[in-house]
């Protein structure tokens, strides 16, 4: 197509999502064509009203080789439609380097953010080129700025420059005791990197003699220094594997579940990495029926199948899948790494160091408060240094699994990648997905696109995600029910090119916990004693009104964040009457089902999730929304009740009293709801099902897989509140009117069959196992070919 073409199939597409596949189309005739015509054509559609053109128009100019593009290019970094700053920025990175731009690079870099961390990429590439360049750029600028905050990004920056050029400076700074010492702490972490000067070596050292923060980072410092490439072993014996989640502070307890952003994906790491390591060789040399390799068959008796094509694991002993096994290998030891201060990481990296199997810790000190995961981007360099540390102190890494695409899975491949380690990728259309919920629901419109994504960041984390399924030795995948299709037209991925690079593996959740949990819940409600954990949920029920106190649960557990919908929940609730039918009425479902009347004089609603002690934005973004709906002094009268986080063991007792009822204080039968604009698989819905509560669920994504619709759940569109208010109604009438366990313990049989951690375990230690193999065949043809 031609360039004018190609913008108007962008601006003509039905969908966002089909819009930003098209941007690549755009690019690719951009570098064909080139010349003064097109760019013309590209900086005129800068101006236009649809936001999203422009922005594949910034993207496209830097395919255009021409010096013309590079003006255009560096003029947007002071654009006024500020949203084009971060994409002309990144654009950049694939340009040679300007005088005139890095200016107004080493500037947004300053301000911060995430177009600050864009800048920062830019420029860090730029200094293989032209360090003295970025370097005198970076120096000059450190005479104009004394805020803290903009010289530690500065003095970060420099410490990129890897050229002899950044060292003085950086021991000027480093040494100096009227710097701010967060300024001291940039300059300190970037001399860590500078191996084989002795000057560093004195500075550190004299440094790591102090107390308190920067000291501490002084220390790492120090082992940053002493590090070597051939510690760095080829691994033997058993595997170890890396896995990672920055933006969680995850224990073995799991003492933080549900506040910030210690959601589900922090309870699967814990439970996950216990089975992979704790498992035997025989245990893991048994049948992997929660994995599917690529082929033809059926799916999962628990909703649908798993999607079209992904049905059977491949055969023992054939080429690729997570169902051949090459070699007698298991895992034997699993790392997690989650954020942490730098005293933690330094007790991390001994005991990593000093560990050989089971599942152990590592902190990844990100100098800095901690903040939400969509706040972390400018994380990046102390996160990639922090994972390449506890990386090294491990002795050898077999393989790394990343499972999102944010700050911790961009700093991670680039660590990957220098150390030599395959990466395994859990792909899923996220945020296409959200992209998707929110152009259908109207909350995001090509009018609007630029505004949103320069706080969500939709365009570099869809990048992202391409940019890391393309680059992974193998990627795992979630069960959908159209998984060929969504993927090919969220993502932009055809799985079925290679379908040997890729294996379903259902997420999993631990049983024995879920069954001890409604074990004490059924004692209890049959006249035994509370447990600790049920005598706290009675000291919360009996805050309620004496005449709420009959009435069942509908119960939620997750993050206080706009993607899990839980203000939307309580808008559902506490709104008209849950008879809607007809649109709003759940797929499937009767339509008029339920009793009129709104939902909160049926039930209470207790949400379990969330710090309200010190919310971050996100929590107080959804606080004050659910304040707005019902205020937060009428919380209790109305029946809501927001407890905040808990320990995930204690969640699992208050979810399997919702079933039970409390004796006193509230009804038996209630009723769990998933108000998630996306839910990928739904780790928390899995428990209540284990638990044998009836669930609402979101109807696209792995849910549908699952969740059989009108028995053991109701599926809807979570982000229509009339259809979420309609399927809670009809779920809470389906509860109300059941006699028997009969449902309870399809729900559970659900789990048990398909979605337990063990066979997850199973299902991804053979992956692990064949990522292994290739990887030792690549090395072995690599050497014979010398």
């Amino acid at each position: 197509m031609g360039i004018q073409t190609s913008l108007d199939a962008i601006h003509e597409a039905e969908r966002l999502v089909d819009s930003m596949r098209l941007a690549d189309e755009l690019a690719l005739d951009a570098a064909r064509t080139g010349g003064p015509r097109t760019i013309r054509v590209l900086r005129t559609a800068l101006s236009s009203d649809d936001q999203l053109v422009a922005i594949a128009a910034t993207n496209a100019l830097a395919q255009v080789f021409d010096d013309a593009a590079d003006v255009v290019l560096s003029g947007l970094l002071s654009s006024d439609r500020t949203f084009l700053r971060e994409h002309a920025a990144s654009a950049l990175s694939q340009r040679l380097p300007r005088y005139d731009t890095i200016g107004r690079l080493i500037g947004l870099v300053a301000t911060g953010g995430f177009t600050g961390m864009v800048a920062q990429r830019t420029l860090e590439q730029w200094t293989s080129s032209s360090p003295a360049l970025v370097a005198v750029g970076l120096e000059g600028a450190l005479l104009g700025v004394h805020e803290p905050d903009a010289r530690y990004r500065l003095v970060e920056t420099l410490g990129l420059v890897r050229a002899a050029i950044a060292t003085r400076p950086l021991l000027t700074i480093a040494l100096d005791p009227g710097e701010h010492e967060r300024v001291r702490v940039a300059a300190v972490s970037a001399l860590g990197q500078r191996q084989g000067d002795s000057a560093v070596a004195a500075a550190v050292d004299g440094l790591a003699r102090h107390e308190g923060f920067l000291g501490d980072v002084a220390r790492l410092a120090v082992v940053d220094l002493s590090a070597r490439p051939d510690e760095l072993r080829a691994p033997t014996g058993d595997l170890t594997v890396a896995q990672l989640f920055l933006h969680a502070d995850i224990d073995a307890d799991l003492t933080q579940a549900g506040s910030g952003d210690n959601g589900g994906i922090a309870t699967l790491l814990v439970r996950l990495g216990d089975a992979l390591a704790g498992r035997s060789a025989a245990g893991a040399s048994a049948g992997l029926d929660a994995g599917s390799g690529f082929g033809a068959g059926g799916g999962s008796d628990a909703g649908g199948g798993f999607g079209a094509g992904f049905g059977a694991q491949t055969e023992p002993g054939s080429r690729g899948g997570a169902g051949r096994e090459p070699d007698t290998r298991h895992v034997g030891r699993v790392v997690t790494l989650s954020r942490g201060s730098a005293a933690g990481a330094l007790d991390s990296v001994e005991r990593i160091a000093a560990t050989t199997t089971g599942h152990t810790y590592g902190r990844v000190p990100l100098l800095s408060e901690p903040v939400s995961s969509a706040a972390a981007w400018p994380l990046r360099v102390a996160a990639r240094r922090g994972i390449r540390r506890i990386l090294r102190a491990s002795g050898g890494v077999d393989l790394l699994h990343l499972r999102m695409a944010d700050v911790g899975s961009l700093a991670a491949s680039d660590v990957a990648r220098e150390l030599d380690i395959p990466v395994v990728f859990t792909v899923a259309p996220d945020p296409h997905a959200v992209i998707q919920s929110l152009d259908l629901a109207g909350g995001l419109t090509r009018e609007t696109f630029g505004d949103v994504d320069e706080r969500e960041h939709f365009w570099f984390r869809t990048r992202l995600v391409q940019q890391l399924a393309a680059n992974a030795s193998h990627t795992v995948l979630f069960p959908r029910p159209e998984l060929q299709r969504d993927m090919r037209e969220l993502v932009g991925i055809d799985i079925t090119a290679h379908p040997e690079r890729h294996t379903v593996v259902p997420e999993g959740i631990d049983l024995d916990v879920v069954d001890r949990a409604v074990s004490e819940a059924a004692e209890h409600a049959a006249g035994l004693p509370p447990t600790p954990p049920l005598a706290e949920l009675r000291e919360l029920l009996e805050t309620l009104p004496p005449e709420r106190r009959d009435l069942p649960l509908l119960v939620s557990v997750g993050r206080l964040h706009r993607v899990k919908g839980m203000a939307t929940i309580v808008e559902a609730w506490a709104g008209g009457g849950a008879r809607g039918g007809g649109a709003g009425a759940a797929d499937g479902g009767a339509a008029g089902a339920g009793a009129a009347g709104p939902l909160r004089d049926r039930a209470n609603l207790l949400l379990i999730g969330g710090d309200l002690r010190h919310p971050s934005a996100d929590e107080r973004e959804q606080l004050d929304l659910i304040d707005g709906i019902i205020p937060a002094d009428r919380h209790r009268a109305s029946g809501l009740l927001l407890p905040g986080h808990r320990p995930n063991d204690t969640v699992a007792r208050w979810v399997a009293a919702a079933r039970f009822g409390v004796p006193g204080l509230a009804a038996p039968r209630g009723v769990y709801v998933c108000g998630s604009l996306k839910e990928e698989f739904g780790i928390a819905l899995l428990e209540a099902m284990g638990s044998g509560l009836l669930v609402v669920a979101p109807e696209g994504g792995g849910p549908s897989t699952y969740v059989r619709q009108g028995d053991t759940g109701y599926l809807t569109r979570t982000w229509d509140v009339d259809a979420l208010r309609s399927a809670m109604g009809q779920a809470l009438e389906a509860a109300g009117d059941e006699t028997t366990e009969a449902r309870a313990g399809r729900s559970r049989d659900t789990v048990e069959r398909s979605f337990t951690i063990q066979a997850m375990a199973r299902a991804l230690t053979g992956v692990y196992e064949t990522v292994h193999h290739d990887e030792l065949e690549q090395r072995e043809w690599s050497v014979s070919s010398r």
